[in-house]
């Protein structure tokens, strides 16, 4: 009997000093689990060098464990996480951020939980039971706390936290919701909770700690606010 296996997606760019260790810990969580798993590293031409301590790691842990696929450019995050998935040998996969803002101790409670609930996705939460942030100062809060607010009140997606990025889904339900989704960017996560709701998926939740990058620099500007405001419109008048 063939044992499951999970694909960890990790989009890169500038990110030399946060993924050893967020490497370390994701092969810690899914070792001491006794899981089977890969870690799908997409960096988007990275110029401090990341690729090249990817390459390391790879040595480091082996080729079935690590498996890069570069891209020679910043091609947006949505388009990241389709070309990892389309590399992906697993039949659940796993998105999070390489910062270190999304602990990967919490993914045997996505896994736990998808399986007890028999849930098609489950999605981290900061809105929801004892999730928090941790590290933003109170602008940053106030604008996560608003487009979250508005989106709920917009989408109805049926989900506490629909601008986050830690989530486990089934292999096939991603493979599903991408081809529906016209997303690119931050909007891209979004979408595809919305889409899900209208799809008929099944969406479970698991309360999380997200703790600002350590090292770095946050890639959420003004330009990302505006795609934001403006994609959550074009959601709310399609969907």
């Amino acid at each position: 009997m063939k044992k499951t296996k999970y694909s960890v997606l990790l989009p890169t760019y500038n990110e030399r000093e946060n993924l050893p260790l967020i490497v370390w810990l994701i092969v810690k969580y899914f070792e001491e689990s006794n899981l089977t798993y890969e870690i799908i590293v997409i960096d988007d031409g990275s110029p401090d060098g990341t690729l090249e301590v990817a390459q390391q790691l790879e040595k480091i842990y082996g080729s079935d464990k690590i498996v890069l696929k570069p891209r020679p450019k910043k091609l947006g995050l949505g388009t990241a996480y389709v070309h990892g998935m389309n590399h992906a040998t697993g039949d659940y996969i796993i998105i999070m951020d390489a910062d270190l803002s999304h602990h990967p101790k919490f993914i045997p409670s996505f896994i736990k939980t998808l399986h007890d609930g028999n849930f098609d996705i489950v999605s981290g939460t900061r809105y929801s039971g004892d999730g928090g942030v941790y590290g933003w100062d109170l602008k940053r809060k106030f604008i996560s706390r608003t487009a979250n607010y508005i989106a709920q009140i917009l989408l109805r997606p049926g989900a506490s936290d629909l601008t986050g990025s830690f989530r486990l889904y089934k292999k096939e339900v991603l493979q599903h919701l991408v081809e529906c989704c016209v997303s690119k960017g931050y909007v891209f996560q979004m979408e595809m909770l919305v889409r899900a709701r209208h799809l008929g998926y099944s969406v479970g939740e698991v309360p999380i700690s997200f703790v600002d990058r350590v090292y770095g620099e946050s890639k959420l500007g003004g330009s990302e606010i505006l795609a934001y405001l403006k994609g959550l419109l074009q959601l709310f008048a399609t969907t």
